[in-house]
């Protein structure tokens, strides 16, 4: 089933501090990307996996609708759905690997009490409820929904904290119910309970590698989640829901979503009058009569921490019962954060294409610091900081490219914070080496290569250095000493390619790295080892193969370097091919020099599909080729850069439910946007150099960050720029005449005017290599 159609925002009733028709926040679209369709992308990896639901910048607080407990599905939400299991707390954007988070789920309900979600096939069999499409509607910080229960729900955050406003019908028995076993992937393994007043309960829910989530367990997810949840009515009725589940039951995917599991779920015991619970699968409720559109309220805080940080984070955030007025906030957050970038020209649909890229780009890595600058540490243990924000959700090998460059520009501040955060957690681990792929002070070991050292090589070589760089050295060089080619010179089969490029690109940043601690020994034997791309190139086939542990090559296939899954991550060995972004000199040599590469370059994108779904060739939807369409730009192609960047915006990113060609990737696939939309993005992080390309927009303004950046702003202006004049015929920089292809970071932060003069047929003088 296809979802084509337009989404519109849903619009504020009230005014917020500007104009919300005319501020960036009415541009954001949240349900662009919203599914994990299989059917509509046509490969199991699925469209965006973004959430539709109510959230502000980087907040540790996200709530969502949750239509779905699991599969390769970590939003634990799907448009084509058509009923709604709950409200969670927490959600993770863009992700599979089953998922996580998704925790603490209300649910507005009415007439028999269902202690089970029931399914999608079968909703009135659970406490799940269908929904009026029509009535779904999602803008920057809030989300309502129209359920065939007949109640509608409302949902508003803030950064710790959330907010739910239900008008129910007129009933003898509505209720609140929360589940607090429910995880996206798996389940919670153990939960606590607490009514503490006649308007109020606390407690937390655990998770663990034994109860599924990230990875069905193999990411190692271990966490709990506490609360602190307030009611508008009073708790006059209300109750404790527990299924006994027998010690020797499996608690991963499979097992609480089979029949079985889900049968010992729906009779559990209820517990009426019950005010302090531990159990293995634990649901709340508080029952009331309501009257005809009558409006009862919940809030909530969480932590990482403690129930005492719940508390705390709630009582500082939302005082009142003033939905609109948190509304408000959000919507203030919102604009406050997605102003950093203000763009003039282009359409509609581009403007609403950018801004909700800017808004999914700002949503991790989210922080999981209290508010009184508490955060639970890698030991278990609360830890307290004043001097960065403890950050979560690092995902590694898709962020290093765009998402962490984007914010070394817009918020370096964040970048510092994420830093500090991966230094922290191996320390309080005791671990000797930076994790790629982090979720809650998990070592998940998702993906390959090393993109945290990438992303502090990049932040080094920026100037943005507020951590202590010999720790962040030490453990930069024990990552790639750890996870590498080492003096073998390559990483065998079966990902030989994906890895041994990755590793040698890393090693190169851990020289730059080394280099600036001083370390000299260290550079020379770091960027040796970056070489080692070399030591799988195939001369006869004229391409990257992949060796066995001896160091023999592996069968070449039919498809030749179009075989999925040769040597390569979720892509083929054209795609992967391309990654040596260090040396594209020393690359382009091997295969036989720019024009033999120019050429292959070209080839690679013109058999990519019109739609730019999963395909053999440039792949947007996966990120091992998000650099490639800059690769022009070194090898003294420039209009290829620009005719391509702006093929790939136009072509690959839709105002739509299906507005994402694949998935979001904690903010990657939305990075990639926003700089290309811009005109600017790197080929190598850990390099300060930024490619220029054709600008969506006739006129990009960046604020700057006066604690990082000696200007106060950067302007991008396109002059004679529509969608048919794509190619930069001349530049300026400051007023003076520029005939470079890039920019270093350093101009960028000093402040200033880039323009550039467009026109509708390629310069082959501007920009070229001399």
């Amino acid at each position: 089933m296809k979802f084509k159609t337009l989404i519109s925002c849903c619009l504020v009733v009230f005014c917020s501090t500007t104009n919300f028709a005319q501020s960036p926040a009415s541009f954001v679209n949240p349900f662009i990307g919203a599914s994990t369709s299989t059917a509509a992308a046509g490969v199991y990896h699925g469209l965006g996996k973004t959430f539709p639901g109510a959230d502000v910048p980087f907040g540790m607080v996200q709530i969502s609708p949750n239509t779905i407990t699991g599969g390769d599905n970590a939003p634990g939400y799907s448009y084509e759905h058509t009923s709604i299991e709950g409200f969670a707390f927490t959600q993770m954007s863009g992700a599979g690997w089953n998922g996580d988070l998704g925790n603490f789920l209300v649910m507005p309900t009415t007439g028999k009490l269902h202690t089970s979600s029931g399914t999608l096939k079968d909703p009135v069999g659970g406490y799940r409820s269908g929904l009026v499409k029509s009535s779904e509607k999602a803008s920057a910080g809030y989300y309502s929904v129209s359920l065939a229960n007949k109640v509608k729900a409302e949902m508003t955050v803030a950064p710790h904290s959330g907010i739910l406003r239900f008008t129910f019908p007129q009933n003898k028995q509505s209720r609140i119910q929360i589940d607090l076993a429910r995880r996206v992937g798996g389940t919670s393994v153990l939960q606590y309970v607490k009514v503490v007043n006649s308007h109020a309960i606390e407690g937390w829910m655990k998770c663990t590698p034994e109860g599924g989530g990230w990875g069905d367990g193999e990411g190692h997810a271990d966490y709990t989640v506490y609360f602190h949840a307030e009611f508008s009515k009073p708790l006059k009725n209300q109750g404790v829901w527990s299924a006994d589940i027998p010690d020797n039951w499996g608690r991963k995917l499979e097992d609480v979503t089979s029949a079985k599991y889900q049968s010992r779920i729906a009779q559990a015991a209820i517990l009426k009058g019950v005010k302090e619970k531990h159990g293995k699968h634990l649901g709340f409720y508080t029952e009331f009569a309501t009257k005809a559109n009558e409006v009862v309220l919940m809030k909530a805080g969480i932590s990482f921490v403690s129930i005492e940080g719940a508390r705390n984070n709630l009582a500082k955030e939302i005082t009142d019962w003033n939905f609109d007025g948190v509304y408000k906030q959000a919507v203030d957050l919102w604009n406050a954060a997605l102003s950093k970038v203000t763009v003039d020209g282009g359409s509609r649909e581009e403007k609403v294409v950018f801004y909700t890229a800017m808004y999914h780009s700002m949503l991790d890595p989210r922080i999981i610091t209290d508010v009184d600058g508490r955060y639970p540490g890698g030991d278990g243990k609360p830890h307290y900081s004043t001097t960065f924000k403890k950050r979560t959700i690092f995902s590694g090998w898709d962020v290093f490219r765009s998402q962490m460059p984007l914010q070394s520009i817009i918020n370096p501040g964040l970048v510092n914070d994420e830093i500090n955060s991966l230094i922290s957690l191996a320390q309080e681990k005791g671990r000797n080496y930076l994790e790629r792929w982090e979720l809650l002070n998990a070592y998940s070991g998702c993906m390959l290569g090393n993109p945290a050292v990438s992303v502090i090589a990049d932040a080094y070589a920026k100037g943005i250095r507020g951590y202590d760089m010999n720790k962040a050295y030490e453990l930069s060089a024990n990552s790639v000493d750890k996870f590498g080619n080492g003096e073998k010179g390559f990483t065998p089969e079966p990902l030989s390619i994906s890895y041994t490029l990755e590793y040698a690109y890393t090693d190169w940043c851990a020289a730059q790295l080394a280099k600036a601690a001083g370390n000299m020994q260290g550079y020379e034997k770091y960027l040796r080892r970056s070489a080692s791309y070399k030591n799988i190139f195939d001369e006869s086939k004229g391409w990257f193969r992949p060796k066995d542990k001896d160091g023999n090559w592996l069968p070449w296939p039919s498809e030749g370097r179009l075989k999925q899954w040769y040597g390569s991550i979720e892509s083929n060995p054209y795609q992967q091919g391309w990654f040596v972004p260090h040396d594209v000199e020393g690359m382009a040599k091997l295969m036989g020099g720019n024009a033999k590469v120019i050429a292959d370059l070209e080839n690679f994108f013109d058999k990519t599909p019109q739609d730019m779904m999963w395909n053999d060739y440039y792949n947007h939807a996966n990120e091992p080729v998000h650099h490639v369409p800059y690769l022009f730009n070194r090898l003294g192609a420039p209009w290829l850069t620009q005719k391509w960047t702006r093929a790939v915006c136009s072509r690959a990113y839709h105002n739509s439910v299906e507005g994402l060609v694949g998935n979001e990737d904690v903010g990657q696939m939305s990075a990639w946007y926003i700089l290309s939309a811009m005109g600017l993005h790197p080929v190598c992080p850990g390099s300060t150099r930024q490619e220029i390309t054709s600008p969506v927009f006739n006129k990009i303004t960046i604020k700057l960050d006066s604690k990082y950046a000696k200007g106060k702003d950067f302007t991008i202006i396109a002059q004679n720029n529509s969608p048919q004049n794509i190619y930069i015929q001349s530049a300026e920089l400051n007023g003076k005449p520029y005939n470079n292809c890039f920019i270093d970071y350093k101009d960028i932060t000093a402040g200033g005017t880039l323009k550039l003069v467009m026109g509708n047929t390629p310069s082959h003088t501007w920009g070229v290599i001399k």
